[in-house]
């Protein structure tokens, strides 16, 4: 009976916990180019690239926007971006932390 009334109390404590709203995403597009060698018009390719997907793909107001990749093929530009809101950026930077081993202090000291 013990056994049960703990599961039941530690279900209730688990249930009222409320995960963070956090937007982590990464996004693949490509586009037309045509000389890849402008770099000018490479630019204006990868910056108009970047806006269509703000614009028509993401339905939250973004913090952070990484450009992970960019490859050109022939006569297009495929591209990855990683887009977050700022809770998401939050969670991007803890996780790109380094914890520290088990036993061992931390080495980052705040002064």
């Amino acid at each position: 009976m013990k056994a049960l009334a703990l599961a039941a109390v530690a279900l209730a404590w688990l249930t009222a916990a409320a995960p963070a709203d956090a937007f982590l995403v990464e996004v693949t597009t490509s586009i037309a180019v045509q000389d890849a060698d402008d770099h000018a018009r490479l630019r204006s390719a990868l910056q108009s690239a970047v806006d269509g997907v703000l614009k028509d793909a993401i339905a939250f107001t973004p913090t952070m926007v990484v450009l992970t990749r960019a490859l050109v093929v022939g006569e297009r530009l495929y591209i990855r971006l990683l887009i977050a809101d700022q809770e998401g950026e939050q969670t991007f930077k803890d996780l790109a932390e380094p914890e520290p081993a088990a036993g061992s202090a931390s080495p980052r000291l705040d002064l």
